[in-house]
């Protein structure tokens, strides 16, 4: 279970990494609620997904971090798990659909990623990614479930980290 311990430990592991971006109250969207909107498309890959790539990636063991991390994405997870790995001097392996839009893969490349385009849809390339997870001894960064390090539960929404055998 995701604990307030874990998400002030992340806060401090995203110090200098993640960008502060507002959050604007929204009277349209339900005027009978009062409905927030937090602006993660300011984060220097344009989305949240930065925050949980990069806690995850600061958690690894160094013998995982020596073998390198392997994700699966169209997109934003790719771009959060590049720039984490290469902020931490971590190989990262990304699986992309071969049909994933030019601007999200030439970014994953831009952060130092290998980018492995796969023919067919973004389930085809999960399972190259499992494929060379268990080929090469990745650790595998799952889009959006997370073992909490050990811990069980979904305990980082949008986030990864399970292990692809787990």
């Amino acid at each position: 279970m995701l604990t307030l311990e874990m998400i002030q430990d992340a806060k401090k592991t995203l110090e200098g990494v993640a960008r502060v971006t507002p959050l604007y109250e929204s009277a349209f969207i339900n005027p009978n609620a009062n409905v927030y909107i937090k602006c993660e498309n300011m984060q220097v890959t344009g989305s949240f997904k930065l925050r949980g790539a990069y806690v995850k990636t600061a958690s690894l063991t160094e013998e995982e971090a020596s073998k390198g991390v392997i994700a699966c994405s169209a997109g934003n997870h790719a771009q959060g798990v590049a720039l984490a790995a290469q902020k931490k001097g971590i190989k990262a392996t990304i699986c992309m659909p071969a049909g994933a839009p030019l601007a999200k893969v030439e970014a994953t490349k831009s952060y130092g990623a290998e980018v492995v385009l796969v023919p067919g849809v973004y389930d085809d390339a999960a399972a190259k990614a499992v494929e060379l997870q268990q080929e090469k001894g990745y650790t595998f960064l799952h889009p959006f479930t997370d073992e909490c390090n050990g811990r069980s539960g979904d305990c980082w929404s949008g986030n990864h980290g399970k292990t692809a055998r787990s």
